[in-house]
């Protein structure tokens, strides 16, 4: 199969069908041999009743319905974990992703050899203030942290080998930063393509400014997950190692000042610097026990989901 289509969505009723047509037209016109994945992230309209019509009437059309809103992140991981396509393209059901621009991503997939193509919205028709200034802001960090060259990591719109999705893991609200697993898992062969952005014909958008907080600490998240996620010693231990040296020295420094400079002096209780080797020595065996359970959870944690399907439609077990 050339192609997997993974749409993740959240109450989109007036858009899937139109959504739908627009993606078989593109799909027939190039010749791809393609599924097409709808995730219904817990929608309260009539989106599930609609996808469920289309994987009735259309073999290629599979549909998966989470119990409840579970985020977009899981969505994915759900879509991930079916599809069977050479590539697998991502996008939002809302109608702003342009089902036009998929060929050329899959081309430079295939015939480039890209891992992963991600697409970038250089123009964009939403609010300056609420999205496309925090946005620019939001990326331009997360170039400077992640050390992955993208314009636009918050554009639904990609398309990987499905090596790629099959060997990174999409949790929390980690799909912002897809790129950046990629690369930590070796897929360094990342580009980016400029795309068509439409402006939104229904509704309106389901994420507020507030994504944008949410995800600055993912950004600090994943950074501290790249960095440390497979070795928490390297750094809790070094912070102990440190904290505990501090310690040591300071109260090295009480014994000799006791024993030998001011033997009649203050008692080592009433004197700063011993309320400061204590801490310090607390913290150093703290950060040390944390290094220690970090390492233990490591090597201890399943893969469990965390997201719940109530229904699928031509869905194998």
């Amino acid at each position: 199969m050339n192609l997997s289509i993974v749409i993740p969505l959240l109450n989109e009723e007036e858009s899937i069908n139109e959504l739908y047509h627009w993606i078989a037209n593109v799909m027939q016109s190039n010749g791809f041999l393609y599924e097409l994945i709808f995730i219904d992230d817990g929608s309260t309209d009539n989106s599930w009743n609609i996808i469920d019509t289309l994987s009735r009437e259309h073999k290629e059309v599979k549909a998966i319905r989470f119990l409840k809103n579970f985020g977009k992140s899981q969505a994915l991981h759900a879509g991930f974990a079916l599809a069977i396509g050479d590539v697998v393209i991502t996008m939002d059901a809302d109608l702003q992703d342009n089902p036009e621009e998929i060929p050329a991503l899959y081309n430079m997939v295939v015939k480039e050899g890209y891992d992963l193509v991600s697409g970038w919205k250089k123009k964009r028709y939403d609010s300056v203030v609420s999205k496309n200034m925090p946005s620019k802001l939001f990326n331009f960090a997360a170039r400077k942290t992640s050390g992955v060259k993208l314009h636009d990591f918050n554009c639904g719109l990609k398309a990987y080998k499905n090596e790629v999705i099959k060997t990174i893991e999409v949790t929390g609200e980690m799909h912002r930063y897809i790129p950046v697993l990629a690369k930590n898992a070796g897929f360094n062969k990342i580009s980016e393509k400029e795309v068509q952005h439409q402006a939104r014909k229904y509704g309106t958008t389901k994420f507020g400014a507030e994504r944008f907080v949410r995800g600055f600490l993912d950004l600090i998240t994943i950074s501290f997950l790249t960095r440390f996620g497979k070795r928490p010693m390297h750094l809790f231990g070094a912070w102990g190692a440190f904290m505990l040296f501090v310690g040591f020295c300071f109260a090295l420094y009480l014994g000799i000042d006791k024993l030998f400079i001011h033997t009649k002096g203050r008692l080592l209780a009433e004197r700063p610097e011993f309320f400061i080797a204590l801490t310090a020595m607390i913290l150093g065996t703290q950060l040390f026990l944390a290094g220690f359970l970090g390492e233990l959870i490591l090597r201890s944690k399943n893969g469990s989901k965390n997201y719940i399907i109530k229904e699928h439609r031509n869905v194998k077990e």
